[in-house]
């Protein structure tokens, strides 16, 4: 099943104010060239996970600054795509195993399925954007009015591949023009000739709930209304519960930094569980467990009965904890990150994919190997308030110059500019 999303119409200005002048000139440019060209971004979640919150903002700035823009979200009748691209994800990351034939028939079936809706659709356009591996099948499926130029844009690690999944999955990008990447190490090997790679960070939109300015009494009264003690020191990870999260790690960090500071507190928030993440109730058990009880460790994983909305409450959190954790064992980029930099908070990561790109170590926050060195850079800041409020700072302005929305549309106009170009340039005669 196939569902355009359709937004009201967005304030670019305001946008555009919040950028460095050479970025609004830039983007200001790209529109200009675009003009007339119809884009449409497609992928499989209406909410939950980092595409789908991207997507929600890219796509009515796009069509504020004058590109016409439509965002698809495909929904395979299918349950056990679901599960299969979940394996998908997990072995692109580096996870071992191999797909069964029946795996592999249900992934591809449905791909063909959703073309066939297409082709029987008024979806059209000149520039195809394609997200993530659940569509990356659609490339050779999409013919006849749907014809245009596509991009594959990948948000995973991909510097670990599981190799026998690669060698299945690479020989499908030839159907594209174009393939977007988080960071230039995760462009694997192999790729067909001719295909134009380009790197494209992810970015915050600073103006939803989740990330406009939050007064610190707000903040509080949102804490205090989660069951939190808004008098005590708090830390937080907002993630989805995810293996690659680590939330375990979390906890043996928090414990650490405890036996220093005993008024600490953690929050795992987890309340935006993709639709395509069939693992998530698993991990929340584990980590309950894991919990054991202890009445300073606050989950929350169901948006029944809280104070306020999901965007409200991971901002409240975010401004008001001393520090955020990102504590990844794999992260292709990790948009919580920034969301936690736009607070002006020091954010400890883990040292791995884009979280290297969004903290400067030692100045925004710190990148951190294992729990134990977690633990130890929170009891660290905790104690020191001065160096809380001058990495805060320092991680705010990064973001502004780096990590917001409109820089990533910049990137994809880049991209569709040239993979458009690529299309006409190679399309056969009418």
């Amino acid at each position: 099943m196939i569902d355009v999303i359709e937004y009201p119409s967005a304030n670019a200005a305001v946008y555009l104010d919040l950028l460095p002048p050479a970025t609004a000139h830039h983007l200001a440019g790209l529109s200009k060239e675009l003009s007339g060209v119809k884009t449409l971004h497609i992928n499989s979640t209406a909410y939950g996970g980092g595409v789908a919150e991207i997507l929600h903002s890219l796509t009515p700035l796009s069509n504020a600054l004058g590109v016409q823009t439509q965002r698809v979200v495909m929904t395979p009748q299918d349950v056990r795509f679901f599960d299969v691209t979940k394996r998908i994800h997990n072995m692109l990351q580096g996870a071992e195993g191999r797909l069964s034939d029946a795996e592999l028939a249900i992934y591809y079936g449905c791909l063909d399925d959703i073309a066939a809706e297409i082709e029987q659709s008024d979806l059209n356009a000149d520039i195809w954007y394609c997200h993530d591996p659940q569509l990356l099948p659609l490339g050779v499926r999409l013919n006849g009015r749907q014809a245009g130029a596509r991009i594959w844009i990948v948000h995973i690690d991909l510097t670990h591949p599981n190799p026998w999944l690669l060698d299945e999955l690479l020989p499908l990008t030839g159907a594209y023009d174009a393939m977007i990447c988080s960071l230039q190490s995760y462009v694997p090997a192999g790729l067909p000739d001719g295909l134009d790679v380009f790197i494209a960070p992810p970015a915050i939109d600073p103006l939803t709930a989740k990330n406009d300015a939050m007064s610190p009494d707000a903040a509080a009264v949102i804490t205090a209304a989660l069951g939190i003690d808004a008098a005590r020191p708090l830390v937080t990870q907002i993630s989805r519960f995810d293996v690659w999260k680590d939330p375990w790690g979390v906890i043996d960090a928090f414990r650490m930094a405890r036996q220093s500071h005993p008024g600490l507190q953690l929050a795992l928030l987890g309340l935006s569980q993709a639709d395509d993440d069939p693992e998530g109730a698993q991990v929340v058990q584990s980590v309950r467990e894991y919990a054991a009880g202890d009445p300073d460790i606050y989950l929350y994983f169901s948006p029944d009965g809280l104070p306020a909305s999901n965007d409200e409450i991971v901002n409240a959190l975010q401004t008001h904890s001393q520090v955020i954790v990102q504590k990844s064992t794999r992260e292709g980029f990790g948009l919580t990150v920034s969301e936690g930099m736009w607070k002006a908070k020091p954010v400890i990561g883990g040292n791995v994919g884009g979280i290297r790109l969004q903290i400067v170590d030692g100045e925004s926050g710190y990148l951190v190997n294992s729990a134990d060195e977690a633990g130890q850079r929170l009891s660290a800041l905790l104690a020191n308030p001065d160096l809380r409020h001058k990495m805060g700072q320092a991680a705010q302005e990064r973001v502004r110059q780096n990590f917001l929305i409109p820089r990533l549309l910049d990137d994809y106009w880049q991209a569709g500019v040239q993979a458009h170009a690529h299309a006409l340039a190679h399309a056969p005669p009418k």
